[in-house]
C-alpha cells in the first residue's frame, strides 16, 4: 500500500499542471511539423492528378477557372493552408518554404503549359515569329513592316537566337510555353534579396514574395521582352536596395559575418513586432565592384524593352531622394539615363521620331492616361465584367493595405520600399501606353506594394492563432482574384492544334506577297514570315471600316481585301479563338465571326481551300 502511494505522488508530481502527460507538447509540435511538411507533397499529387481530366472544349466567358475540377481547388487551398503554417513555425527550414513557392508557381502557371497541345497567348506565339525570322536573317529582319519595332529593340530576341544556336533547337516554339513558369521562378531569388535588404524577419521576407506571386494578375510573364526586361529590373532594385545605408547612425559592429544589424534603440523587432528592419551594408568599394554589373545589366534593360528603362529611371530617381542614398543610387542613375539616351537617339531614333507627336501630345491629357486602361465592358460577356471588377479590387486592396502598412509599421517608412511603391505613379499621367499604362504601373509598383502588404500581416502581434488564420483566409482570397485575372481569358488564348494547322495551310501555300486577315491577332503562327506576307488584323482597322464590318459582313470585309493589289491573292483565317475574343471582349459583335464566315460561303469571289471542326480558310482574288 505504502509502495502504491509513493509511486502516484511521484506520477503526480511529474504530470504537468494543465494535466497534459510528459513530452505531449514534444509530441505535438512533431505532428504539426509532419502536417506541414506531408501538405506540401500532398497538394502537388492532388494538383496534378486534377489536370487528367480537363474539358478545354467547355470553356466560356470565365475561361479556364470554370472547368478545373474540385480537386484543383482542393490541392491550391491545401498548399496555401500549409504555407501558412510553415510560415509561423521557426522550426520549419526555409527549404520548404520555398518549395510551397515553387508550388504555388507551378499551380499557376504550369497548368495551361500542361494541358494546351499548342503555345499559348497570340503574342507569345508573335514574338516566336520574330524570333524565327531573325535566325533566318541573322540580325535585323528587313520589310517587317509593322514589326520593324522590334528590331530597334532586340535584346529579348538576340537572347533567344543564341540560345536556339547553342542549343541546335530551329524555333523558340520547343520551350517558349514554359516561359510563365521560368520568369515566375526566376523572380523569387531577386525579391527574397530585395527583402533581406530591408528585414531580417523570415515571415516577412517570404511572406512578401507569396503576396507577391499571389496578387500578379496582370499577366506580363508569357514569352515576351516585357518578362525578361521586369526580371532584370527587380535584379536591379535588389543590388542597389541591399547598398543603401540604413537611416541614422549605424548601431555596433556585430559578430562577424552577422546578416544584419538593427538601428540604435531598436528591439529584435522580428522576434516581439516592432521594427524588424536592418541596416543593410554602406557603400564602399564592394559597390564600386558591383556597379560596372549593374550598368551591364541596365543595358540589357536599355536594348530589350522601350517602358522597363523609363521605369527603372523614375524608380532610380526616387530612391535618389535621400541624401544619404545618393552615393550608391547616383552612379546607376546616370548609367541608365546615359544608355536610355544613347539608345532612343540611335537605334531606336526611327520608332520615336515616328511617335514623338503622339508621345507629346499624351502629356496635354493625363486625366485620359490615367482611366484609359479602366474602360467599360458594356459589350463584354456577362463573366468578363466579373473579372474586371474582380481585378480592379485585387489591385485597390493590395495599395490599401500598402498604405495601411505605412501608417501602421513606422518603421517601414526608414527603408526604401516606399519610394519603390510610388516611383511608378508619375507615368500614369504621362502616358497612356495603349490603354495599358495603369497595368504596367501596378505591376512595377507590386515587389514594394507586396512587401508592405506583408508587413502589415504578418509581422508578429497578440493573438497568433487567430492572426494565422486571418492571414491563410487574405492569403486565399488573394489567390481567388489572381485567378480570376490570369485565367479568365483563356477561351481566346488558348489554341487548338487544329487551329494551328489552319494557319500553316495558308503559311505553306500561300505565295510570297500574298495577304493574310484575321478579325483579331488570335490566328496562331500567323506572323511568321512576316517579312514575306502582308497581315491585317481587322480589330486594327479605323472605326468606319469596322463599324461597316459589324453592320455587313461582307461589305466590311471587302474593305480589307481590296488591299491587295495586281492580282495578289488574299487568305481569310477565322477559328475558334477569334470568336472568342469577339465574345470576350466586344470588340465585334459575338457572332462575326460566324457572320464572316456565312458570307464567305457564300460569295463567289471567295474560295474555300481549308476547313476543319475549329477553323476555316478563304481565298480571294481581286481582279487585277
Amino acid at each position: 500500500m505504502a509502495d502504491r502511494t509513493a509511486l502516484t505522488a511521484r506520477l503526480l508530481q511529474t504530470r504537468p499542471r494543465g494535466g497534459r502527460p510528459p513530452g505531449a507538447g514534444q509530441q505535438s509540435n512533431r505532428a504539426w511539423a509532419i502536417a506541414v511538411r506531408a501538405a506540401l507533397p500532398v497538394a502537388l499529387l492532388l494538383w496534378l492528378l486534377s489536370l487528367r481530366r480537363v474539358a478545354l472544349d467547355k470553356m466560356a466567358d470565365l475561361g479556364l477557372i470554370q472547368v478545373l475540377p474540385v480537386l484543383f481547388w482542393v490541392a491550391l487551398v491545401l498548399l496555401t493552408v500549409g504555407f501558412g503554417c510553415a510560415l509561423h513555425d521557426r522550426g520549419i527550414r526555409q527549404g520548404w518554404l520555398a518549395g510551397y513557392l515553387l508550388g504555388l508557381i507551378g499551380m499557376i502557371h504550369a497548368t495551361p503549359a500542361l494541358l494546351y497541345p499548342e503555345l499559348r497567348y497570340a503574342w507569345a506565339w508573335k514574338h516566336v515569329a520574330v524570333v524565327d525570322a531573325m535566325l533566318r536573317h541573322g540580325g535585323p529582319v528587313p520589310d517587317a513592316q509593322g514589326l520593324d519595332i522590334y528590331n530597334q529593340w532586340p535584346g529579348f530576341f538576340v537572347l533567344n537566337w543564341l540560345v536556339l544556336k547553342v542549343t541546335g533547337l530551329h524555333s523558340a516554339l520547343g520551350y517558349a510555353n514554359w516561359a510563365p513558369v521560368v520568369v515566375n521562378a526566376l523572380l523569387v531569388a531577386p525579391l527574397l534579396l530585395l527583402y533581406r535588404a530591408v528585414t531580417r524577419d523570415r515571415r516577412l521576407v517570404w511572406g512578401g514574395v507569396w503576396i507577391f506571386f499571389s496578387c500578379s494578375w496582370v499577366g506580363q510573364d508569357y514569352f515576351a521582352p516585357q518578362a525578361f526586361a521586369f526580371v532584370l529590373y527587380v535584379v536591379v532594385l535588389a543590388m542597389v536596395l541591399r547598398q543603401l545605408p540604413g537611416p541614422g547612425k549605424p548601431s555596433k559592429p556585430g559578430k562577424a559575418g552577422s546578416p544584419g544589424l538593427l538601428g540604435p534603440g531598436d528591439p529584435a523587432g522580428d522576434e516581439r513586432g516592432a521594427s524588424p528592419w536592418r541596416l543593410p551594408q554602406r557603400a564602399d568599394g564592394g559597390w564600386l565592384v558591383r556597379l560596372p554589373l549593374v550598368l551591364l545589366i541596365e543595358a540589357v534593360i536599355v536594348s530589350s524593352h522601350q517602358l522597363t528603362p523609363v521605369m527603372l529611371v523614375c524608380t532610380l530617381i526616387a530612391l535618389a531622394i535621400p541624401r544619404r542614398n545618393r552615393r550608391v543610387v547616383l552612379p546607376a542613375l546616370a548609367g541608365a539615363l546615359v544608355l536610355m539616351v544613347l539608345w532612343d537617339s540611335t537605334v531606336a531614333r526611327p520608332y520615336l521620331a515616328a511617335n514623338l507627336h503622339d508621345f507629346l501630345s499624351a502629356l496635354t491629357r493625363p486625366d485620359g492616361n490615367v482611366t484609359s486602361g479602366l474602360a467599360g465592358l458594356g459589350a463584354a460577356a456577362p463573366g468578363q465584367v466579373i473579372v474586371d471588377w474582380v481585378d480592379r479590387g485585387l489591385s485597390a486592396a493590395v495599395f490599401v493595405l500598402a498604405v495601411l502598412a505605412l501608417v501602421r509599421r513606422p518603421w517601414v517608412r526608414r527603408t526604401g520600399i516606399p519610394l519603390l511603391a510610388i516611383a511608378p505613379l508619375p507615368m500614369l499621367a504621362a502616358n497612356s501606353y495603349g490603354g495599358e499604362m495603369v497595368f504596367r504601373v501596378y505591376l512595377f509598383a507590386l515587389p514594394a506594394t507586396a512587401f508592405l502588404a506583408a508587413t502589415l500581416l504578418l509581422q508578429r502581434g497578440p493573438r497568433p492563432r487567430l492572426r494565422a488564420v486571418g492571414v491563410v483566409a487574405v492569403l486565399l482570397a488573394m489567390i481567388g482574384g489572381l485567378l480570376f485575372g490570369y485565367e479568365s481569358k483563356e477561351a481566346m488564348n488558348y489554341f487548338s492544334t487544329k487551329e494551328v494547322a489552319a494557319t500553316r495551310f495558308v503559311l505553306d501555300t500561300a505565295p510570297p506577297g500574298a495577304l493574310i486577315v484575321t478579325v483579331t491577332g488570335d490566328a496562331p503562327g500567323s506572323a511568321f514570315g512576316y517579312d514575306h506576307h502582308n497581315r491585317i488584323q481587322m480589330i486594327d482597322g479605323p472605326p468606319e471600316i469596322k463599324a461597316r464590318l459589324a453592320q455587313n459582313p461582307l461589305a466590311g470585309l471587302q474593305s480589307y481585301v481590296t488591299y491587295t493589289t495586281r492580282g495578289t491573292p488574299a487568305y481569310l483565317i477565322l477559328n475558334r479563338a477569334q470568336a472568342a475574343e469577339c465574345f470576350l471582349t466586344g470588340v465585334f459583335p459575338a457572332d462575326t465571326v460566324a457572320r464572316l464566315d456565312a458570307a464567305a460561303a457564300g460569295s463567289p469571289r471567295f474560295t474555300l481551300v481549308y476547313r476543319n471542326s475549329d477553323a476555316v480558310v478563304y481565298r480571294f482574288v481581286p481582279n487585277p
